[in-house]
């Protein structure tokens, strides 16, 4: 659950409208194969900068992206009238678990890379609410691998070196734990799929990418502590892996379920 006083992504919101990479294409290909995106009704949870909702929002859907930091919406409506997107992408600060959006209004409800900051019993509850009947609910996740890229794994070790009270490094991008959370109140079982994908960064973008990460500028680190540890990933980005582009390997992973026509 989203705890301000630990984790806020606000405060690195234009790193995180920059550099932090959206879902590859093909993330929304695979996606497309359940959903029709064209004169799709979405709402984005978690919307950060609006990198979904915006994706989305290009692909035809029209789509409120909701987040709790201030921060992110104002970059979102930024990045939305500069991609020409304003007239189908609008955004509102809000919690996942309490939209203020009409019932039965979105035939898309999407979380990508934030669910586990919600309280998901009642973020799943808000969901079906918010979903028509046939309505789909989709968990996304698009991870870089510390165990797969040897980039990461260094970088990971010198988050911790800076910030030995974070726990949240060593992911594998897979989060099984979401299926059975997500079949409740009549929700039904569509898919889960995963699959890895081979991410480029130059040092500048992956040391933006990591400022927003919440062990380093949106966890507990002051900006004084941030600009530290960004000068020695700096060093030992020169160091050990000069050669640019960098190739991180990612894993993309998702569930989907789906709101019944009628009750079971």
């Amino acid at each position: 659950m989203y705890d301000p006083s630990i984790i806020d992504f606000g405060r690195r919101s234009d790193d995180y409208a920059t550099f932090r990479p959206g879902f590859p294409d093909s993330f929304y290909d695979r996606l497309g194969t359940h959903v029709t995106f064209s004169d799709t009704t979405a709402v984005d949870l978690g919307t950060g900068p609006g990198v979904v909702a915006l994706a989305l929002a290009k692909r035809g859907a029209t789509v409120t992206g909701i987040d709790i930091a201030d921060n992110q919406i104002a970059a979102a409506r930024r990045r939305a009238t500069e991609l020409g997107l304003d007239h189908r992408a609008q955004f509102r600060v809000g919690r996942a678990e309490d939209t203020q959006l009409p019932d039965e209004s979105a035939d898309l409800v999407i979380a990508g890379q934030c669910w586990d900051w919600f309280d998901h019993g009642r973020a799943m509850a808000e969901v079906v609410r918010l979903l028509r009947p046939g309505g789909t609910h989709v968990i996304a996740h698009f991870c870089y691998l510390p165990g797969r890229s040897a980039v990461a794994g260094r970088t990971e070790q010198l988050i911790e070196e800076h910030n030995p009270a974070w726990t949240m490094g060593g992911r594998a991008g897979i989060y099984e734990h979401h299926i059975e959370a997500m079949q409740v109140l009549g929700m039904q079982f569509v898919e889960q799929f995963c699959y890895d994908h081979l991410q480029p960064f130059t040092h500048a973008q992956w040391r933006g990418r990591i400022r927003t990460s919440n062990g380093v500028g949106s966890g507990v680190m002051s900006d004084q502590r941030v600009d530290e540890f960004d000068r020695a990933l700096a060093a030992l980005l020169e160091a050990e892996f000069p050669a640019e582009p960098l190739t991180i390997e990612h894993r993309v992973w998702a569930v989907i379920t789906r709101k019944p026509v009628s009750a079971p």
